[in-house]
């Protein structure tokens, strides 16, 4: 049978940096954006401080006990698959018996991003309530990113390196994204998870005033800049030091889109298992991105972070086995296709507010 891979079949596994593309470009003209001054003093007296100072946070949004059940459905998704993967059989806890992903358990193929279950966190009272006070209103919208269900002991897994990057274009100044991870599994420092290299957020446009924003680091999306450990040295001279991030399920890790990031995969027992949202007001989207943001959700295609603009998504095109060949189990559509609701379809852009 073939095996899923952790990289593509035409690349080594030491490559993944490689993928990023360098060129020169001229700067393009950014309006001003209408929040980008919203985070720059803590000045709120509650958790978003912490988001000011630190450039992330960490927020109670779903009860611990309907987490840990999120936690089980997307298990019965892998369990799903006529793979052989068994959660009680750590045989079984291999590429091969696996749906194909991404450094160590990140999914985006097999219409993932469009899971019920997925579309059941996105409606989680606890989330939206946590994104409208990150931009001050309830009105939102949100990104169609996908998951993580990392598995610990794996050894069929090549490591990708650490892959540190900001999802914002260094063309930007000021606040232009909050990112989220719902985090559902105990989550401690031996878990795997997010690491954020804490107050790099406050920096990085001074960094680019400094160095020049003529290089552009990045997989494809504009919203996307790659570090490398030479450019970190900067930062690190400036007090900024990299932080695991350890949560509790049900719990909402928040952070500023210009905080350099990359995430670990487990190294003790425990798997780790979350999915990403990004929500933004819905005043911001344009009537030509709310109809791709439409053409999105009906066709099961996921998107990168930011929901309202700049938005990249691709075509179908299924997940390669290790043999190189389409992986027959993804149809591009969710196993579990959700269910439209008033709530979902003003998520979407569907229907306005």
């Amino acid at each position: 049978m073939p095996i899923a891979v952790d990289y593509t079949p035409a690349e080594k596994p030491d490559s993944f940096k490689k993928r990023f593309t360098e060129r020169s470009t001229p700067p393009p003209e950014l309006p001003p954006f209408f929040y980008a001054n919203r985070f720059d003093k803590p000045e709120f007296g509650d958790w978003r401080d912490e988001l000011v100072t630190k450039g992330y946070t960490v927020v109670k949004a779903v009860p611990t006990e309907k987490a840990l059940e999120y936690r089980e459905r997307a298990f019965q998704w892998m369990e799903s698959f006529p793979l052989g993967f068994d959660r009680n059989d750590e045989k079984t806890w291999k590429n091969e018996h696996l749906p194909v992903h991404i450094k160590g358990g990140m999914f985006h193929g097999y219409g993932f991003s469009h899971e019920q279950l997925l579309w059941d966190l996105r409606c989680e009272d606890g989330i939206i309530d946590a994104f409208a006070k990150v931009w001050g209103t309830s009105e939102l919208i949100t990104s169609f990113d996908g998951g993580s269900i990392m598995l610990p002991k794996r050894v069929d897994v090549m490591d990708g390196g650490k892959w540190e990057h900001m999802d914002q274009s260094h063309h930007r100044r000021g606040f232009y994204c909050c990112q989220g991870l719902v985090n559902l599994n105990y989550n401690g420092p031996e878990d795997g998870g997010l690491m954020v290299l804490e107050g790099s957020s406050k920096l990085v446009e001074e960094y680019f005033d400094v160095h020049g924003r003529n290089s552009y680091k990045s997989w494809g999306p504009f919203d996307w800049h790659g570090f490398t450990e030479e450019q970190q040295q900067w930062f690190f001279e400036r007090g900024c030091k990299w932080v695991k991030v350890c949560a509790e399920p049900g719990d909402l890790i928040l952070w500023d889109s210009r905080t350099m990031h990359y995430n670990v995969r487990p190294k003790g027992d425990r798997d780790r298992v979350c999915t990403y949202i990004c929500m933004a007001p819905a005043h911001l989207l344009t009537e030509e991105d709310r109809k791709l943001r439409v053409d999105c959700f009906e066709s099961s295609r996921g998107t990168t972070h930011v929901p309202f603009a700049a938005i990249y998504a691709r075509e179908f095109e299924p997940v390669k086995r290790a043999d190189g060949t389409d992986c027959p189990h993804d149809t591009g559509k969710p196993r579990n296709p959700p269910v439209l609701t008033d709530k979902i379809a003003k998520l979407v852009g569907i229907k306005p507010y």
